[in-house]
């Protein structure tokens, strides 16, 4: 048995994958303590942790209401201005106020292991004090700058030719630029805390034993990633608070509309989806989640709106999912072999849009489509067999690495070192 400390922030899909991890943990024997956003504790206590610690004084969560959102990148459209803002709000500037508090825990649990939400830098560089076996969990398609891999944030596709390739290596220089813009206040903290500086700020991904994506190989695009970097699978449980379903007894065609379960300032953009079933032959099922207010959407006769349902059971009835390109939300409809439209909003969305169309398993549209261009995109989707053919090729292969125990394998030999 070993002692593992989960060190998370509470980025809405970013949590189920990484409670996951705590689960399969917890079932093989395991002892996991979790610090995390003190609205995450009851989700944390039913996957069965009974030690879980809040973040005090560090950036933290106490609910999920707009209010309460110290980032608020869904303010900014500029990719480049939210990894400034990620920056300046939770990477680094409170990294002194992460790095402390997941000290005292260490000192007080005395983990084996260490695995941090990829944001938390003051977590990574915490564990490298205390020379503990430390892994960086990426809850989506890896972020890091690198050969092959579009920039983070862009929904570019993998370049074609050497004009393609160009332009991401000048892409991917900049963003390695606008990184270092935080690296002397992050080398700051790391001498107060006596370690080395570093040359590039994103060397600090590079001081932790593993980064482990919670994605696919056959998800991802291929790329020349840092040697530490392990692809282990997408994470497929649904959250605590997603409750039970029953399919009615109705034979038209299933939609699902699932949006960002955070706030992303996209009541409109939910408004216009179920808008445009309202003037389809199907039935709808619209997810709002708990940034949302049910109440707050105008539906149509043939569209349910409920807070909350288990995706992975509706999934397997549903003819076309409708999302805003969450990463959890697309592997969902993928493994359960289910054609996409996707209206990305912000962060990764792009990227998983990129992903999926790639692929020829469903098709992007602007965030800001009428009501009359989603239904145009929905029937597309739900007309052509293609799209659920390789919705469901692809589905195939993420379930298979999602089934293969590759994350646990990853920690337990952490463990160990």
């Amino acid at each position: 048995m070993a002692r593992f400390l989960f060190t998370m922030w509470d980025g809405g899909g970013s949590l189920p994958p990484e409670l996951a991890l705590v689960r399969q943990l917890l079932t093989a024997g395991h002892t996991v303590t979790v610090l995390g956003d003190p609205v995450t504790e009851a989700e944390v206590r039913a996957a069965g942790v009974t030690d879980f610690r809040p973040w005090v004084n560090a950036p933290h969560h106490v609910t999920r209401s707009a209010a309460d959102d110290y980032i608020r990148d869904w303010e900014l459209r500029n990719p480049f201005r939210v990894l400034a803002n990620l920056m300046d709000k939770l990477m680094v500037s409170p990294a002194p106020l992460f790095a402390v508090e997941t000290l005292a825990v260490i000192d007080d649990v005395r983990p084996d292991a260490v695995a941090a939400s990829f944001p938390l830098l003051g977590a990574l560089m915490a564990a490298e004090v205390r020379r503990i076996p430390c892994a960086a969990l990426v809850p989506n398609v890896v972020s890091l700058p690198a050969d092959g891999m579009p920039p983070f944030g862009t929904g570019f596709l993998p370049p074609r030719g050497p004009f393609g390739k160009a332009r991401d290596r000048a892409l991917n220089a900049l963003v390695d630029r606008l990184w270092d813009k935080g690296l002397p206040e992050l080398n700051r903290v790391r001498v107060s805390l006596g370690l080395e500086a570093l040359d590039r700020l994103l060397a600090q991904y590079e001081r932790p034993e593993r980064v482990l994506a919670l994605t696919a190989v056959a998800f991802d695009f291929p790329a020349t990633l840092p040697p530490n970097v392990r692809y282990v699978g997408p994470q497929l449980d649904d959250p605590e608070w997603a409750g039970t379903w029953a399919p009615p007894a109705d034979d038209r065609p299933l939609i699902l509309i699932a949006m960002s379960s955070t706030f992303m300032n996209h009541l409109d953009q939910l408004q216009r989806a179920v808008s445009a079933l309202g003037t389809l032959p199907v039935r709808g099922l619209v997810t709002t989640g708990p940034a949302i207010d049910p109440d707050q959407i105008d539906a149509p006769d043939n569209v349910t709106v409920v807070r909350s349902a288990p995706h992975r059971q509706v999934l397997p009835s549903t003819d076309v999912l409708v999302t805003h390109g969450g990463h959890g939300t697309v592997v969902k409809g993928l493994v359960a072999g289910v054609p996409i439209v996707c209206m990305p909003t912000g962060r990764d969305q792009p990227d998983n849009a990129a992903r999926l169309v790639h692929r020829g398993a469903g098709v992007r549209i602007s965030k800001n489509a009428s009501p009359t261009k989603i239904a145009a995109a929905i029937e597309r989707v739900r007309s052509d067999p293609s799209f659920r053919q390789a919705a469901r090729r692809l589905g195939d292969q993420l379930r298979a690495e999602a089934d293969s125990g590759a994350a646990l394998a990853e920690l337990e030999a952490l463990a160990r070192r």
